[in-house]
């Protein structure tokens, strides 16, 4: 029996209609956003892109940022970091291509910052309140405290990259909140690279990666980075990037205070203990996201000077923001000027202090 007429015609305006809607081109930029990793994620993408194309993009962008949570996560029982790190003392574990490149890097950074970087530091962090562990945020005591400053250090994971294997030598629990994140935001940069997007800003908490331009213009993308107030979000400085990603490490967002004492959610490896110095945030300009967000993390812990110290001696392009006294003062490496130049460092209001660190 045939299909009358009228609903052969109904169908066919239905199907054209969803051709019609998927073809349909948006306005540009597309801003992508939502909740991961206990945090945010904003995916800004200036090509032109049509309705299908950019719901399609979307579903790439989640799955990907799944992905590394599913790996990665310590909030996830079943994770693959998780299983890690209940892995038997000893044994070696096969893992991911993804968590072993984690890995390298992060003992890279811990070798090169003897120990200001340190992934091992999860017992600690969950000891201050700040971990997957739920506890009262409240000072510890020290025997506990001792205990667990005892069993870490980045020498008790030992990896055998040809074999995609690793182990736990003693009873650590491995944390990659200091590098996970920008490991993310490079694996969505290169979703995107691959798909052939050619002009976006991928930002995962703070965590950022540009390519190409914002607008029609050729306009560098513009990032802002943040002064060190406890009540609101203001941008101190505003850097034009392009082609680089940006990670920026600060105690002013996730703390505690108890007897009057303020204590940072970032954790010194070496101590045991949250970091207390005048050193406010540092962002650090890098290719890759995972190294700028690891090198952040570690030059935070060091402070100011020794932090500086460091990045110099690695030719990071780095920005410091300094307490000083009510106020504070900023602070950048040669290779920062030598990135942005002399003139625009200058406009940026940071010629002061590139010259002192240039000296």
């Amino acid at each position: 029996m045939k299909a009358p007429a009228s609903l052969l015609f109904l169908c066919l305006v239905l199907l054209l209609a969803g051709c019609s809607e998927r073809d349909r081109p948006l306005d540009s930029p597309v801003r992508f956003e939502g909740g991961i990793f206990g945090s945010f994620y904003q995916v800004t993408i200036a090509d032109p892109l049509t309705q299908g194309e950019a719901r399609a993009l979307e579903e790439g962008i989640l799955e990907t940022l799944e992905a590394v949570n599913a790996s990665m996560s310590l909030y996830i029982d079943d994770s693959e970091l998780s299983a890690f790190n209940q892995s038997p003392q000893g044994e070696w574990q096969p893992l991911s291509d993804e968590l072993m490149e984690v890995l390298a890097i992060s003992q890279a950074v811990a070798e090169k910052s003897e120990g200001a970087f340190d992934v091992t530091i999860g017992g600690l962090v969950n000891l201050w309140s700040f971990g997957a562990e739920a506890r009262p945020r409240e000072v510890p005591d020290e025997t506990t405290l001792a205990e667990r400053l005892e069993v870490i250090g980045f020498d008790a994971v030992e990896l055998d990259d040809a074999a995609l294997q690793a182990r736990r030598t003693r009873d650590v629990v491995v944390d990659l909140g200091g590098v996970a994140k920008g490991h993310a935001t490079d694996r969505v940069a290169a979703y995107l690279d691959r798909e052939g997007i050619e002009h976006y800003l991928v930002n995962l908490g703070g965590d950022l990666i540009a390519r190409g331009y914002r607008d029609a213009e050729a306009e560098p993308w513009r990032i802002g980075v943040e002064a060190p107030l406890d009540d609101r979000q203001e941008a101190q400085y505003v850097l034009p990037i392009r082609d680089v990603s940006l990670a920026t490490s600060g105690d002013y967002r996730n703390y505690f205070e108890e007897a009057g004492q303020r204590f940072s959610h970032t954790i010194d490896p070496r101590s045991g203990r949250p970091i207390d110095h005048h050193l406010a945030s540092v962002s650090v300009l890098h290719p890759y996201n995972a190294w700028a967000d690891a090198w952040a993390t570690a030059l935070m812990v060091l402070g100011d000077e020794a932090g500086m110290a460091l990045a110099r001696a690695q030719d990071l392009k780095v920005l410091m923001i300094v307490r000083d006294g009510d106020g504070w003062e900023s602070r950048v490496s040669p290779a920062f000027v030598a990135y942005f130049g002399e003139a625009r460092v200058a406009e940026l209001g940071l010629a002061p202090e590139a010259e002192a660190a240039a000296e």
